[in-house]
């Protein structure tokens, strides 16, 4: 069984392959953008090794992505809750209640429309 240390590990390693790849580099060119070696970043990727913050910040900037992801994925920051918008809209005394009905329609379109296989009306 998996410690969860070594199931982030895992998870941070194929989240910059996957990056990584869809900047469409080589192990070789993100090491060299980095600063890192060669097999030091193919360790990171197999989930081998657990980087630094710097070490991240490093692939974040050759990767063109955010250090604040790579930090979350790696146990570094904590991810920040959702907030309860539904809960906003319902406790707000200055929206009708027609007002409420429609803010909660549109923003549940919104949630739907960002779900994985969500298509927008007319395409596809």
């Amino acid at each position: 069984m998996r410690s969860d240390l070594e199931s982030r590990v895992n998870d941070l390693g194929s989240f910059i392959r996957e990056q990584r790849r869809l900047a469409a580099l080589s192990v070789r060119k993100l090491s060299e953008a980095a600063g890192i070696s060669n097999p030091y970043l193919s360790q990171i990727e197999r989930g081998l090794r657990k980087p630094s913050a710097e070490i991240l910040q490093q692939l974040a900037r050759a990767l063109r992505i955010s250090a604040e992801s790579l930090y979350v994925r790696a146990g570094i920051l904590e991810r920040e809750p959702v907030p309860d918008v539904e809960g906003a809209i319902g406790a707000d005394p200055r929206l009708s209640a027609d007002q409420k009905r429609a803010l909660l329609a549109v923003y549940a379109s919104f949630v739907h429309q960002g779900e994985p296989g969500a298509r927008v009306a007319g395409t596809g």
